[in-house]
């Protein structure tokens, strides 16, 4: 099986040890080959470092730093979104109102065959997409 990992994912593991233990162990027992990231991943964390850069300049060099470490780790396994994913996020987008993110990371799923994980479940599962929230503890859905 293989995963396309939501934000709210990557970004729990850059908290190092105090990651979410449910993330971290069930990120230990996927093989490196079966995780892939939406380029829109990538612009939802520029978007946050754009963010926090006006306030503290330090923070966003270090966001850099590491969004520059999470583009060299996954490289090949970064998904464009192309005209297959946009063809079936128009479907997807015609049956329900959903978020344009949420339901480009889902048509990007359905067009790859991949599960979705993330701690944002409901929408996801609004479109029928596999999905798995490896979050523990109270309040980790939705």
């Amino acid at each position: 099986m293989s995963y396309l990992l939501d934000t709210n994912v990557i970004s729990e593991l850059r908290k190092g040890r105090r990651a979410d233990a449910g993330v971290v162990g069930w990120l230990e027992q996927v093989g490196a080959d079966e995780i892939f990231l939406s380029v829109l991943t990538l612009g939802e964390i520029r978007k946050g470092i754009e963010r926090v850069r006006p306030q503290d300049p330090t923070k966003a060099q270090s966001l850099e730093c590491w969004l520059a470490e999470v583009e060299a780790v996954h490289g090949e396994q970064i998904l464009p979104v192309g005209i297959a994913v946009a063809q079936t996020w128009g479907r997807l987008s015609a049956k329900d109102t959903l978020p344009v993110i949420d339901s480009l990371i889902a048509a990007t799923a359905l067009v790859h065959g991949l599960t979705v994980v993330s701690r944002n479940t409901r929408d996801i599962e609004r479109t029928g997409v596999p999905v798995l929230n490896p979050f523990s503890g109270p309040g980790s859905s939705g």
